[in-house]
């Protein structure tokens, strides 16, 4: 008699792992590699952007990271996976293609095989199995898709806020009342133009007390009662973010950290206070607007850093923008270093805090007070020259200046941007 044995499913080993938590741990590379630079139009295929790239993060992360439930590798497979030679198991490797594949079709990764290049009258190389050659292999690329982008805005926010504690989301509240939906404070009577949002008892309360008790009650327009409600501000923000060559310079990384934190505010707005824009400026030698779905592609530009140019991209974004605050954050490292004159040429000197160069950039500060545009800066330099410089700034302004760390400086940011919920606009 034929007999079949059951066992338990396990499953294969990369099905049992979190794709969430893998994308997360890979946060770092996705926002340092494999994208073409913004500045230097680099078109070759440089062996950080490949998919051997990605295979030796996606390593990294499941030896530094308790990824795996307790049961689904085995006990050779963990041992391999740990030594320093593990990509050159053969089980490690297909675990690790597996990975990539899941993320490939959850959406979060775009593969990009690079164009085959055929010699006249030759027929395309080909390996024993009818696959290209390992030379077209090592070329094959990888793009992250918009999903990653938002996912690690989100568990960069998440992050933050559970490192401030607890933190009540909402838009921005002030003093003032207005007509709305939430109900906060004494009834009045209706205007032309405000939200319908009735108080039904004390209207009917004041037909009869006009009419007195019958049926049925007449009500007139001069009975109608609204509810008030805290007025909510809008805020228009424009995060004027600096990737001089410095912010990658002197053995730290800042310009990762702070992209982080711009992706972070991007999704809290998006979320939190639909009725807020957010937009995002780069300044190096120039200044250019990026759109905020290209945040996580940019890479750090030219060497010099040229604020006067980003303020004055960002004046021209704000001034468009009918809000009742509108503010500039500047996120920056270095002094100013360069200007862009009438004529288009880039006027540079990197040597000490140019007086030229300096009243240019307060002139420009001070036309962003004029228009009522607050500037508030995050520096991630302690240099005695520049905290005088930043210290003008916000003098000027009535802003406010934090001189932060990449590794607090979402947290500040966060504070202050939420912090303006008890800001009154009059």
């Amino acid at each position: 008699m034929k007999f079949t044995r059951f066992s338990k499913y396990t499953g294969e080993p990369a099905d049992s792992i979190d794709l969430e938590e893998l994308v997360k741990k890979l946060g770092d590379f996705f926002l340092q590699s494999g994208f073409e630079s913004q500045f230097y139009g680099m078109d070759e295929f440089d062996p950080e952007r490949s998919m051997d790239a990605l295979r030796e993060a996606v390593l990294r992360a499941l030896q530094e990271g308790d990824l795996f439930d307790e049961n689904s590798l085995t006990e050779e497979m963990r041992q391999a996976l740990q030594r320093s030679d593990a990509m050159n198991n053969e089980e490690i490797r297909d675990l690790i293609d597996k990975l990539i594949e899941r993320m490939s079709q959850e959406g979060f990764l775009n593969p990009q095989q690079p164009p085959q290049i055929t010699p006249p009258n030759q027929a395309t190389a080909r390996g024993s199995v009818g696959q290209p050659m390992d030379r077209n292999q090592s070329q094959v690329r990888f793009e992250i898709t918009d999903k990653t982008i938002d996912f690690l805005g989100f568990k960069t926010l998440q992050d933050l806020l559970g490192s401030l504690g607890g933190s009540s989301f909402g838009r921005h509240d002030t003093r003032d009342l207005s007509t709305g939906i939430e109900s906060g404070g004494v009834s009045r009577p209706y205007e032309f133009g405000d939200t319908l949002n009735l108080d039904v008892s004390e209207t009917l309360f004041n037909a009869v007390r006009r009419d007195g008790a019958k049926v049925p009650v007449e009500i007139q327009y001069k009975d109608l009662m609204v509810h008030q409600c805290e007025y909510k501000s809008s805020c228009a923000t424009v995060v004027l973010l600096d990737c001089s060559h410095s912010m990658i310079l002197y053995g730290e990384d800042r310009f990762t950290p702070a992209k982080r934190v711009a992706m972070a505010l991007s999704h809290l707005i998006r979320t939190q206070y639909p009725g807020d824009t957010l937009n995002l400026v780069l300044f190096h030698d120039s200044a250019e607007e990026v759109p905020l779905s290209e945040l996580a592609r940019v890479q750090v530009g030219p060497f010099y850093t040229n604020t006067r140019e980003g303020l004055r991209i960002a004046q021209r974004i704000l001034l468009r923008q009918r809000k009742d605050m509108r503010q500039i954050v500047m996120i920056t490292d270095g002094k100013p270093s360069a200007l862009t004159l009438e004529d288009g040429r880039i006027y540079k000197n990197a040597f000490g805090l140019d007086p030229f160069v300096v009243g240019e950039t307060l002139e420009e500060v001070n036309k962003c007070k004029r228009a009522g545009i607050m500037i508030n800066t995050f520096m991630l330099a302690s240099d005695y020259s520049l905290v005088n410089f930043v210290q003008k700034i916000t003098q000027m302004c009535k802003g406010k200046a934090y001189f932060t760390t990449p590794y607090n400086l979402g947290q500040y940011l966060l504070m202050d941007y939420m912090s303006r919920k008890t800001k009154t606009i009059h």
